[in-house]
């Protein structure tokens, strides 16, 4: 992988809307792309089936833009033991790291919220899955998405902050930029026109 790949790790079961806002977004942007990590065949909890790129090898992250856990039904399932080397390594390499939804419980699991700001769908379910190894409460906030260096966490109504945050985490844009480009996507062309007149004149002059 290289520096302009952003590894999507999808399992069974998983939430297609956390994904496509920003996977949209980068396969947008001329020279990125998105690839997918996952242990074969899986289908969204919206019906899709998607034939992933790769399996879950932990050398895979390697030279990535980031680390994306894509939400789902299946974090807290077997299945989910699989990712964990993948996620140890892009953490051990400082890679950027997103997780959304049920994700994020995941790495409650493995003690990598203690330390820094970060959310999820609820604190108490957190604590009670995660146990003893999630000792990171005075660090939860109550937001839709947080960004902390390299790491956004999120919570599974947040497809739009966590893809604003992971957009910033992965250098595709700036701050202000991807304020922009969240602000046209949830505002509409209505409401955000100058946005709107931004983000489609971006994208034609880096295809021309």
């Amino acid at each position: 992988m290289d520096g302009k790949t952003v590894l999507f790790v999808l399992l069974d079961q998983y939430a297609d809307w956390e994904a496509a806002p920003l996977a949209a977004a980068i396969n947008q942007i001329p020279g990125w792309r998105v690839k997918v990590a996952a242990p074969g065949a899986v289908r969204s909890i919206g019906g899709f089936t998607t034939v992933p790129d790769c399996g879950l090898e932990p050398e895979l992250v390697d030279g990535c833009a980031g680390l994306v856990l894509i939400g789902g039904m299946s974090w807290r399932s077997g299945a989910a033991k699989a990712v964990v080397p993948l996620v140890r390594r892009a953490m051990e390499r400082n890679i950027p790291l997103g997780a959304i939804c049920d994700a994020t419980v995941f790495l409650g699991t493995l003690g990598l919220l203690n330390g820094v700001p970060h959310t999820g769908n609820m604190l108490d379910d957190l604590k009670s899955y995660a146990g003893a190894n999630y000792t990171g409460e005075t660090h939860y906030r109550h937001e839709q998405a947080v960004r902390s260096g390299g790491l956004v966490t999120a919570n599974g109504s947040a497809a739009m902050e966590f893809a604003r945050e992971m957009l910033v985490a992965i250098g595709i844009m700036g701050e202000e930029d991807a304020g922009r480009w969240y602000r046209l996507f949830t505002k509409g062309f209505y409401e955000a026109r100058q946005e709107a007149f931004w983000w489609f004149a971006r994208l034609g002059a880096k295809q021309a």
